[in-house]
């Protein structure tokens, strides 16, 4: 369960670049018009570092809920992380952006104004050069020093993308405006119509054009958001995945042999091979409608106001007093863990999922404490 009030669920792909992550979360605690309008999901691609005790920090100093969701590193697995965090959210709007971009401080409030039915904001960042970048972090988000910086090379580059993506609009072209991830507005009901991310997509790229063409096969408009606001990314080195030239990259293969694929893809928010299977076999039975895919661990921190989901394999609660506890959390957790913890939570989630009678253990231990 997220926040029953909010309006816009904003959902943060990160992994291992905890610096980059302070920054974004930062930009995101002084964002206007959040209040109870917001949820924030950081959504980790199985980060064994700080990461997520970084996040447990955040929580407990805003307003908003903050939960995390995580699941073993295998590759790149942005389209995952995407669709854990929109698994685990509740609010009718979903705005998508990564752990190493901050937001100006009205983002929030311009893709709620931009907002409309069947339309997808597409927007994109402005990218800092490593120099700049190196002189970032939360304290200076928190500053506005980026608002001194010469920026109008990128700022003319962003103009000039959004003249064309009015045109390309316009006259119903078939791939642009483009989409991409770290700036993308979009109404749930809409997501969930084309099932998601494709999570064939693994390693970097193409996720967002997949995405983006089955919108628009799906009946959906993007229109761009870039006359308004976009992000600001930082510089870290390209990911190993990255290929030097576009075109090289595995996934473009992959995008360019299934043009035509169903508006629905196969490995999405709902394994769909999966769920037919079941559903021959057991059309009667509960489990044959749940969705098969789900997040392997859904984190919420105490202080901190998210609650879980039931969506997720793992409940994790973490917090900083083990002496206080939150009943109600308390009582729907798997584990129950420190801050100082989190950095061996995949392996310790690994084990229990061997050992899965442990699981009702540990939920017993928790009631047990709480009460």
């Amino acid at each position: 369960m997220g926040n029953a009030s909010a309006e816009i669920a904003l959902l943060i792909s990160s992994f291992e670049r905890p610096r980059h992550l302070e920054c974004a979360l930062t930009s995101i605690a002084m964002q206007q018009e959040a209040g109870d309008r917001l949820e924030l999901v950081v959504t980790d691609d199985g980060s064994r570092d700080e990461t997520i005790a970084r996040v447990a920090k955040f929580a407990a100093q805003v307003s908003f809920p903050v939960k995390l969701t995580t699941h073993e590193h295998r590759a790149f697995q942005v389209a995952r992380c995407r669709n854990e965090g929109a698994l685990v959210s509740s609010a009718p709007y979903l705005l998508f952006s990564d752990g190493d971009c901050f937001l100006p401080r009205d983002h929030l409030a311009q893709h709620l104004r931009r907002r409309r039915p069947n339309v997808v904001m597409a927007g994109d960042c402005c990218r800092l050069s490593e120099e700049l970048s190196g002189r970032f972090d939360g304290a200076a988000i928190a500053r506005g020093d980026w608002c001194h910086f010469d920026l109008r090379a990128e700022e003319r580059r962003l103009r000039r993308q959004h003249r064309k993506a009015q045109l390309y609009t316009l006259i119903g072209h078939a791939t642009k405006p483009r989409l991409v991830g770290n700036n993308v507005g979009i109404w749930r009901e809409d997501y969930v119509a084309v099932n998601g991310y494709d999570e064939q997509f693994v390693g970097w790229g193409c996720e967002d054009d997949d995405l983006g063409m089955r919108l628009r096969r799906a009946g959906r408009t993007i229109q761009s958001v870039l006359k308004w606001t976009w992000t600001y990314h930082l510089w870290h080195p390209l990911a190993p995945s990255c290929p030097p030239r576009w075109r090289d990259g595995d996934n473009v293969g992959y995008l360019s042999s299934n043009r035509h694929r169903p508006i629905r893809c196969r490995q999405g928010l709902l394994d769909l091979d999966r769920q037919e299977a079941s559903a021959r076999k057991q059309a009667d039975s509960p489990d044959a409608r749940r969705p098969v895919r789900c997040p392997f661990a859904e984190v919420v921190f105490h202080p901190g106001q998210g609650m879980f989901s039931g969506q997720a394999t793992w409940n994790v609660l973490v917090v900083e007093d083990s002496r206080i506890l939150p009943i109600d959390r308390a009582a729907a957790a798997h584990l129950i863990i420190s801050p100082d913890e989190t950095p061996t939570l995949i392996k310790r989630l690994q084990f229990l999922n061997v050992h899965e009678e442990h699981r009702d253990m540990r939920r017993r231990n928790a009631v047990e404490r709480a009460a």
